[in-house]
């Protein structure tokens, strides 16, 4: 049963990143409609993550507090509305609110999805599990360009945006039937529960009996703040292919509309089975013996540090050979993807505040989020549209990224008490005596 879960998982991620990466491929027909400048549009692109990133830590406190079953659909049904709105845009400022609105919905889906895996998937097999759900990234922004490009001809832009809205309302319909937690399934036979839990015992032993962590000891710990500060940097390469990307092998590379069909999905296609592929050499490496810390930060620093080729594309005359750079740069980033996500349950004190651990680490994918596009969109405004920055930024990022990961963050359970001093036993017999 725990497979089917996170298959719904990996389904409401697929459809989230639909939902946020259909503007993108939308831009090009949404700018000439509305008159956008490049700045402008690195604005639009940019207003979804502002509420993304103001209502992670938020979402993952009410994750921990009311469970996925509850918080999951909410959010669905909540931005699937926001979606189908976007039909009704009349100018720079409806789609303004619009992607603010979805921005709001969508904030709770991978704190969400992180938490599943932490209930429902002992330790060993966690970075696989949170690669079949992460795949949703990587076949939402795949599918976005055929579908939204496919709709656009068929019927207008407009109706790409309600026709992926209503798949949202769909899909809480099957979650909101198939989501318990484990020990409440009444598919979950006793041998599985008992796999579930079987690599569990050790951290439970060491949790306190308060789930309520205080969040001055979250924003008071280092390794909270290492999560955070090391997806920035990610996300500050990885936002290009979500939000520029179109437009730069459109309007810079000279590529039609028939030819981005074709083959612009690549690289999100290739990445599904990179993002894979990072979980099982992680839960490998952890299973044959290698330390967590080892077994984590593998793929983690090799993925982020192979990504940095994407300095290479302006310099790339072949736009066969641009392709082949950055598709070897998106699969490299997502196969770090697994191990990143399962980071919270790794380092969170207790299973019941993985959420809240996530929540802070997504709110620094955000950041990155939202500064990436903003930034392209004003350097091609004051560099007449050369991508040589915004990509060699990308590249520095990766690697920045990398270090981060490699140096600061360590892979054990946070005991939040652990930098405290600890008294000598002769001087505790002395002070007692």
């Amino acid at each position: 049963m725990r497979w089917t879960i996170v298959g719904f998982s990996a389904l409401g991620l697929t459809i989230a990143y639909l939902d946020r990466a259909a503007l993108s491929v939308a831009m090009p027909h949404m700018s000439k409609e509305f008159h956008i400048s490049s700045a402008m549009q690195g604005v639009l692109l940019s207003a979804f993550f502002w509420t993304y990133a103001l209502f992670q830590i938020p979402s993952g406190w009410l994750l921990d507090r009311f469970g996925p079953r509850v918080i999951y659909p909410i959010a669905v049904g909540w931005w699937s509305i926001w979606t189908a709105l976007m039909a009704f845009a009349r100018g720079i400022g409806s789609v303004i609110v619009f992607r603010l609105g979805l921005g709001i919905g969508e904030a709770p889906v991978q704190p969400a999805n992180i938490k599943v895996v932490s209930r429902w998937f002992p330790r060993r097999e966690r970075a696989f599990a949170s690669s079949l759900f992460d795949m949703g990234q990587q076949i939402g922004t795949t599918l976005s360009i055929p579908v939204v490009t496919a709709l656009t001809l068929f019927g207008g832009w407009r109706l790409a945006f309600v026709v992926i809205g209503v798949a949202g309302l769909l899909w809480l319909v099957g979650w909101a039937a198939v989501y318990r937690d484990p020990e409440e399934h009444p598919r979950v036979s006793a041998a599985e529960l008992a796999h579930i839990r079987s690599d569990q015992a050790a951290t439970a032993a060491g949790e306190s009996g308060d789930a309520d962590v205080p969040w001055r000891e979250l924003l008071g710990d280092s390794q909270v703040w290492a999560l955070t500060v090391g997806y920035v940097f990610r996300s500050l390469a990885g936002a290009f292919f979500l939000t520029w990307y179109p437009s730069y092998l459109l309007d810079d590379r000279g590529f039609s509309e028939a030819d981005f069909g074709m083959v612009g999905w690549i690289p999100s296609l290739i990445a599904i089975g990179s993002t894979v592929l990072g979980g099982i050499v992680s839960d490998r490496m952890l299973a044959s013996g290698r330390s967590p810390n080892l077994a984590r930060k593998v793929p983690i620093v090799s993925g982020l540090g192979l990504s940095a080729c994407i300095g290479f594309a302006p310099f790339i005359e072949s736009n066969l050979m641009l392709m082949v750079v950055l598709t070897v740069s998106s699969a490299a980033h997502s196969f770090a993807g697994a191990a990143i996500l399962s980071l919270p349950a790794e380092v969170a004190r207790s299973s019941e505040c993985v959420g809240a651990v996530a929540g802070f680490q997504n709110f620094g994918s955000q950041v990155g989020n939202l500064l990436s596009p903003i930034a392209i969109g004003l350097f091609l405004a004051s560099s007449n549209g050369s991508y040589v920055g915004p990509l060699l930024g990308a590249a520095a990022s990766c690697l920045v990224s990398a270090a981060i990961y490699l140096f600061w963050v360590r892979v054990k359970p946070v005991a939040l008490q652990d930098d405290l001093p600890v008294e000598p036993a002769e001087d505790r017999e002395r002070t007692t005596s």
